[in-house]
């Protein structure tokens, strides 16, 4: 039985590294299936963070997933699966379109989103895959803020200091600011405080102790 299935995580939990794999091992098995993205790092393609990427679908805001979907299945015989990366920026009808797809093609749905923006609060189409997905995931992969704890809120931080007005989608800033986003935990999310990274470095990385260390050892 086809399931639609939602799995979520912050910023750097690994969403579009887990996107690319099962759309990958699917492929190889001789599956007919579409990947699918939108406003990914990468136009056209999705890209993991660690440098992993593929061609795939731009889903803009007026394209149909359930006519692309039954014409795939028209000219090749079938389609069993869709990968949707980024899916908290597609319209709810989208994400009802994706529904139909599992219930009326019987193709397997895996779509992989953030749960909230950097004002807090739940993307349309993530309200949405919450409301209508079978199953819903937490993606494992812990990030982390930066005092250390758990990572549950992506804030935006304009020259440095976070807001939370604006924009929901900003690509360029007209006003040539300084636009990045930063994982927080809750608390420092809502306070709007940034670590101070001073000492970073001043004693070695991590990775360079620990050389240092299985050296000693060996």
């Amino acid at each position: 039985m086809a399931t639609l299935r939602f799995s979520f995580g912050t910023m750097g939990s690994g969403k579009s590294t887990l996107a690319l794999q099962i759309h990958h091992n699917l492929h190889k098995r001789g599956l007919q299936g579409i990947l699918c993205s939108q406003l990914d790092r990468a136009d056209g393609r999705v890209s993991s963070a660690l440098g992993v990427s593929a061609d795939a679908v731009e889903v803009g805001p007026r394209l149909d997933l359930f006519e692309m979907a039954l014409a795939v299945a028209s000219r090749r015989g079938r389609i069993d699966y869709l990968v949707c990366d980024e899916a908290q920026f597609y319209l709810p009808a989208q994400i009802d379109q994706l529904a139909r797809i599992v219930d009326d093609l019987g193709a397997d749905v895996f779509a992989f989103g953030l749960l909230t923006s950097f004002q807090g609060e739940l993307f349309a189409g993530t309200q949405r895959l919450l409301e209508v997905a079978d199953e819903r995931v937490e993606v494992q992969v812990e990030a982390r803020c930066w005092c250390g704890e758990r990572a549950t809120h992506n804030a935006r931080l304009v020259d440095g200091v976070q807001v939370y007005d604006g924009e929901l989608f900003v690509v360029d800033d007209p006003d040539d600011h300084v636009v990045a986003y930063e994982l927080r935990c809750r608390r420092h999310w809502m306070a709007g405080e940034s670590g101070d990274r001073s000492a970073t470095g001043a004693v070695g990385s991590v990775s360079d102790v620990a050389r240092e260390a299985a050296h000693e050892v060996a």
